[in-house]
């Protein structure tokens, strides 16, 4: 690792700065458009995109088509991180965040006038399908740790995870917009309305969002961290490779730390949404099949908990309503007690709450509500800190690159394999979820490790970080 400059600033540094409210505004602001973005895939690959896409599959088989293109975007996502990571180290962090925010905004919007699956568009509409998911994907991989960047390298001293948790907050707020729309689409059209045109109205509705995000963004100025960078002239000329040459091992700690919230994160919502609406008998099961016009093959039958896809939409609501709460609780405790100490504690909660996961998940819906709470309250406690603690490994001039790659890994290990795994191990168990909850006990214990094997990262200075 390079030695820390200690050079004494001498040039002058632009007077100009962002107010507190212009920071975290334009910080939450970005973060929930793109997050609403990336959940209307999300609730529209379970409830619609199996039957739009692929209509000659089998049930199971179309859900785990829709959720490998779910996954095409986790594979995008490194490469948007390097993409942006290196303009946002290179060129500041404000055009870098301005140019994610349209490549997610355009996407999601494209996504909304894909045609079906059918005749000349059976192959062509999966096709673009992919293609805007792998959009979604680069633009994401850009987005958090830009985000991040606005919040925490503009907050007053001692104060760096409590601006962290607004982009942060992006998340649940993205993700409880985005539900709520479908939920009030689902109860206000008849089946063939939703399918036919109502759900796209969540992608049309994202340029709407986009617009917003834009004008908010442009009014930002450089962070200080950054503008003292530049008058040191210490930009890095290749950002990546002095990432991987000089901070690889805190690019491992961080894809580590980061692994356990991803997984608990993407179990918690897309495959619980998956397993909850899932027919608890037979006979739900076939009556499912009649109404879509499929045979209906009691072999294949894997019970799930049966609860209508409204009501299980608003149930998650409700359960993302804690993720939001604690997320906004993690920045003061992180801050009083220490990324470190405070993540030990709550990834520990993690590991147990996975061994007990069938307790949680059970038949009836109160005890899925009661797991929905436990995990989302879980989940902000984890996320919270993040943007916190994933920068905070990196110095100044390359820490956009070393975050968001870091932030990105974690989401080809955690996220993209989530769902197509827990779906596995669910069928696989013929309806027991247990195994679903040894998976994510092994990734807390994986997080457990990384977090014990990194120092605390509180009280490292940004000013004069430098590599």
């Amino acid at each position: 690792m390079r030695k820390v400059s200690t050079v004494a600033v001498t040039d002058a540094v632009p007077a100009k700065t962002n107010t507190r409210g212009r920071v975290l505004f334009a910080s939450l602001i970005g973060t929930t458009i793109e997050f609403y973005d990336f959940y209307a895939y999300a609730t529209a690959s379970v409830l619609v995109f199996p039957t739009l896409f692929f209509p000659n599959a089998t049930n199971i088989n179309a859900i785990l088509s829709a959720f490998a293109i779910f996954g095409v975007a986790f594979i995008a996502r490194p490469l948007g991180s390097i993409l942006f990571g290196h303009y946002g180290d290179k060129l500041g962090r404000k055009g870098t965040l301005v140019a994610s925010l349209l490549t997610m905004g355009l996407a999601t919007f494209l996504i909304g006038f894909l045609p079906a699956a059918q005749g000349s568009w059976v192959i062509l509409a999966p096709l673009f399908l992919v293609i805007l998911r792998f959009a979604q994907g680069l633009a994401l991989g850009g987005e958090w740790s830009g985000a991040a960047l606005v919040a925490t390298e503009n907050a007053p001293a001692n104060k760096r995870a409590i601006y962290g948790t607004f982009p942060q907050l992006g998340a649940p707020l993205g993700f409880i917009i985005a539900n709520t729309i479908f939920v009030l689409l689902q109860n206000n059209l008849t089946a063939e309305e939703f399918l036919a045109w109502g759900w796209r109205v969540p992608f049309w509705f994202s340029i709407v969002m986009v617009a917003i995000g834009l004008w908010v963004r442009l009014r930002l100025v450089e962070s200080a961290s950054f503008q003292k960078v530049l008058a040191q002239d210490k930009v890095s000329k290749s950002p990546v490779k002095d990432t991987f040459r000089f901070h690889w091992r805190a690019v491992v700690a961080g894809t580590f730390i980061m692994f356990a919230t991803y997984v608990l994160f993407y179990l918690m919502t897309s495959f619980t949404l998956t397993y909850g609406t899932a027919p608890a008998t037979p006979e739900q099961a076939a009556a499912a099949a009649a109404k879509a016009g499929k045979a209906f093959n009691p072999e294949g039958f894997v019970p799930g908990l049966g609860i209508a896809r409204p009501e299980f939409l608003t149930m998650l609501i409700i359960g993302v309503v804690f993720f939001a709460i604690f997320t906004l609780i993690s920045g003061p405790l992180s801050e009083k007690f220490g990324r470190r100490k405070f993540l030990l504690v709550v990834t520990a909660l993690i590991v147990v709450f996975g061994l007990t996961w069938t307790t949680m998940f059970g038949p009836g819906k109160t005890p899925a509500m009661v797991g929905l709470i436990i995990g989302m309250s879980l989940m902000g406690s984890t996320f919270g800190p993040m943007a916190a603690i994933l920068p905070e490994l990196f110095p100044t001039n390359v820490r956009y690159t070393g975050s968001a790659i870091a932030y990105n890994l974690s989401s080809v290990i955690g996220a993209a394999p989530a769902s197509f795994v827990a779906i596995a191990l669910w069928q696989a168990g013929g309806g027991n979820t247990v195994w679903v909850g040894v998976y994510l006990a092994a990734a807390g214990v994986a997080t457990l490790i990384a977090l014990l094997m990194t120092r605390e990262t509180r009280d490292k200075e940004f000013e004069n970080n430098l590599a």
